[in-house]
């Protein structure tokens, strides 16, 4: 059975329940899928997972300079080497995304081909579009 890690950092708990949305996607799939805090990560959760989800809020000034929080950048540089697994990356915002992801990517120690999805929200539902998304990039 193939794993799915989802990792998010939530401020207000929209970001923790639109990984709870995807957690849910994911086991109808099939897959074996375990969610976490950044502050409950173990590295030894990484073992055996197919796909890994990274998830944060965005962080700025409403429709310019979109970034991730300072905790999660810390938590990003601290993962070790995440090649091999099928990566993606998921955000909620309250008006615009920006360079969110492109700040989200900067930190993680990957090749880009292994990103595979970009996700937003702004309640933390996944809507249709991202289900059809996450119906391509789970097989």
């Amino acid at each position: 059975m193939s794993k799915a890690l989802i990792i998010h950092h939530s401020k207000t708990g929209t970001t923790r329940k639109f990984g709870a949305e995807i957690a849910d996607f994911c086991k109808q799939k099939g897959l074996e899928t375990n969610v976490v805090s950044i502050d409950e990560f173990n590295k030894k959760d990484l073992s055996g997972v197919e796909y890994l989800f990274l998830g944060c809020w965005t962080h700025g000034y409403m429709i310019f300079n979109q970034h991730p929080d300072k905790k999660w950048m810390e938590f990003a540089n601290l993962l070790p080497v995440i090649n091999n697994k099928k990566i993606v990356l998921f955000t909620t915002y309250k008006i615009a995304t920006g360079s969110m992801f492109r700040k989200m990517k900067m930190p993680l120690k990957c090749d880009s081909k292994f990103i595979k999805l970009e996700l937003k929200s702004r309640n933390g539902k996944l809507n249709e579009s991202g289900l059809r998304l996450l119906s391509t990039t789970i097989n």
